[in-house]
C-alpha cells in the first residue's frame, strides 16, 4: 500500500503569477530535498509553517521543527512527486495543494 501525503503550500506574491509558476515551486521544494541538507529545506516554508509529516505524528510550525524533522527525513534521501495538484490563485496570493508521494533514494521504496 502506497502511503500518500496532502500538501498545502500559499506563497504571498508581488504580482500575479501563472499556474506554471506556482508549480514551480514545488520543484524547488523537491531539488531543496536533493541537497540533503535540512537547513535548505526548512528555508522553503514560511516563517509560520504548518508542516504535517509524512513519518512524524508531530506538527511543525517553526523553522527550527521543521529542520528537526528534515534532520532524520533526509536521510532516507526522498523525492516527491505530485499525484493530485490544485493550484488557485488570488490577489497576491497563490495555493498549491493536493497530495504527493516519496520514493525514498536509499531503498526504493514508495511512501
Amino acid at each position: 500500500q502506497v502511503k500518500r501525503t496532502k500538501f498545502d503550500s500559499t506563497k504571498p506574491l508581488g504580482s500575479a503569477a501563472t499556474e506554471k509558476e506556482v508549480r514551480a515551486l514545488f520543484s524547488l521544494w523537491n531539488s531543496a530535498l536533493a541537497t540533503g541538507d535540512s537547513r535548505i529545506v526548512a528555508s522553503r516554508y514560511t516563517k509560520s509553517p504548518v508542516l504535517l509529516p509524512t513519518v512524524s505524528d508531530k506538527t511543525r510550525t517553526d523553522f527550527d521543527s521543521v529542520k528537526d524533522y528534515f534532520d532524520t527525513f533526509l536521510l532516507k534521501k526522498p523525492q516527491g512527486t505530485i499525484v493530485d495538484g490544485h493550484i488557485s490563485i488570488g490577489d497576491g496570493w497563490a495555493n498549491d495543494s493536493g497530495i504527493y508521494e516519496f520514493t525514498m533514494g536509499t531503498t526504493g521504496d514508495k511512501g
